[in-house]
Protein backbone atom coordinates (compact mmCIF):
# COMPACT_ATOMS: atom_id res chain seq x y z
CA UNK A 1 0.00 0.00 0.00
CA UNK A 2 1.56 3.37 -1.25
CA UNK A 3 1.84 6.54 1.30
CA UNK A 4 0.72 8.69 -0.54
CA UNK A 5 -3.06 7.67 -1.70
CA UNK A 6 -5.32 10.03 -1.42
CA UNK A 7 -8.63 9.82 0.16
CA UNK A 8 -12.07 9.44 -1.97
CA UNK A 9 -14.21 12.62 -1.76
CA UNK A 10 -17.68 11.70 -2.10
CA UNK A 11 -18.83 15.43 -2.76
CA UNK A 12 -21.00 16.78 -5.15
CA UNK A 13 -18.45 19.32 -6.38
CA UNK A 14 -16.13 16.69 -7.03
CA UNK A 15 -18.96 14.76 -9.37
CA UNK A 16 -19.75 17.82 -11.03
CA UNK A 17 -16.26 18.94 -12.76
CA UNK A 18 -16.25 16.47 -15.85
CA UNK A 19 -18.89 17.42 -18.58
CA UNK A 20 -19.89 15.14 -21.29
CA UNK A 21 -22.58 15.77 -23.52
CA UNK A 22 -23.92 12.14 -25.33
CA UNK A 23 -26.28 12.23 -28.14
CA UNK A 24 -28.22 9.14 -29.42
CA UNK A 25 -29.77 9.71 -32.70
CA UNK A 26 -30.73 13.22 -31.95
CA UNK A 27 -34.09 11.25 -29.70
CA UNK A 28 -32.09 11.08 -26.72
CA UNK A 29 -29.41 13.50 -24.43
CA UNK A 30 -27.29 12.70 -21.38
CA UNK A 31 -25.18 15.18 -19.95
CA UNK A 32 -22.88 15.24 -17.10
CA UNK A 33 -21.18 18.18 -15.31
CA UNK A 34 -24.65 19.86 -14.48
CA UNK A 35 -24.36 22.34 -11.09
CA UNK A 36 -28.18 23.62 -12.11
CA UNK A 37 -31.48 23.30 -14.13
CA UNK A 38 -32.16 26.94 -14.95
CA UNK A 39 -35.48 26.29 -17.08
CA UNK A 40 -37.26 24.26 -19.19
CA UNK A 41 -40.00 23.59 -21.34
CA UNK A 42 -41.18 21.13 -24.27
CA UNK A 43 -39.11 23.45 -26.46
CA UNK A 44 -35.64 24.51 -24.86
CA UNK A 45 -33.60 23.35 -21.56
CA UNK A 46 -31.33 25.80 -20.06
CA UNK A 47 -28.66 24.36 -18.39
CA UNK A 48 -25.32 25.41 -16.19
CA UNK A 49 -22.66 22.93 -16.63
CA UNK A 50 -19.49 23.35 -15.70
CA UNK A 51 -17.95 24.34 -18.97
CA UNK A 52 -20.99 27.11 -19.27
CA UNK A 53 -24.33 27.37 -19.94
CA UNK A 54 -25.91 25.08 -22.22
CA UNK A 55 -29.03 25.83 -24.40
CA UNK A 56 -30.69 23.01 -26.00
CA UNK A 57 -33.49 23.00 -28.41
CA UNK A 58 -36.13 20.90 -30.53
CA UNK A 59 -39.68 19.50 -30.06
CA UNK A 60 -41.28 17.31 -27.60
CA UNK A 61 -38.42 17.60 -25.02
CA UNK A 62 -39.05 16.04 -21.58
CA UNK A 63 -36.86 15.01 -18.82
CA UNK A 64 -35.77 11.64 -18.33
CA UNK A 65 -33.52 11.65 -15.70
CA UNK A 66 -32.30 14.10 -12.80
CA UNK A 67 -29.40 13.28 -10.69
CA UNK A 68 -28.77 16.21 -8.62
CA UNK A 69 -25.82 14.96 -6.58
CA UNK A 70 -24.20 13.77 -9.35
CA UNK A 71 -25.26 16.42 -12.01
CA UNK A 72 -26.66 14.34 -14.32
CA UNK A 73 -29.56 15.01 -16.79
CA UNK A 74 -31.11 13.00 -19.45
CA UNK A 75 -33.58 14.77 -21.92
CA UNK A 76 -35.64 13.29 -24.99
CA UNK A 77 -37.06 14.14 -27.66
CA UNK A 78 -36.47 15.85 -30.91
CA UNK A 79 -32.96 17.36 -30.67
CA UNK A 80 -32.56 20.35 -33.12
CA UNK A 81 -29.48 22.54 -31.36
CA UNK A 82 -27.18 22.31 -29.10
CA UNK A 83 -25.51 25.87 -27.81
CA UNK A 84 -22.96 26.77 -25.46
CA UNK A 85 -23.95 30.15 -24.00
CA UNK A 86 -20.79 32.85 -22.21
CA UNK A 87 -19.38 36.18 -22.58
CA UNK A 88 -16.95 35.19 -25.48
CA UNK A 89 -19.75 33.40 -27.90
CA UNK A 90 -22.55 36.45 -26.98
CA UNK A 91 -19.92 38.87 -28.48
CA UNK A 92 -19.35 36.70 -31.12
CA UNK A 93 -23.07 36.14 -31.75
CA UNK A 94 -23.70 39.94 -32.65
CA UNK A 95 -22.23 39.21 -35.73
CA UNK A 96 -21.94 42.02 -38.44
CA UNK A 97 -24.30 44.91 -37.44
CA UNK A 98 -22.80 44.43 -33.82
CA UNK A 99 -19.36 44.93 -35.34
CA UNK A 100 -20.65 47.74 -37.05
CA UNK A 101 -22.43 49.45 -34.32
CA UNK A 102 -19.81 49.48 -31.83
Amino acid sequence: MSQFQEPIQHTSKSTVQEHDVIMRGRRLLDITGVKQVESFDNEEFLLETSMGFLSIRGHNLQMKNLDVDKGIVSIKGKIDDLVYLDEHTGEKAKGFFGKLFK
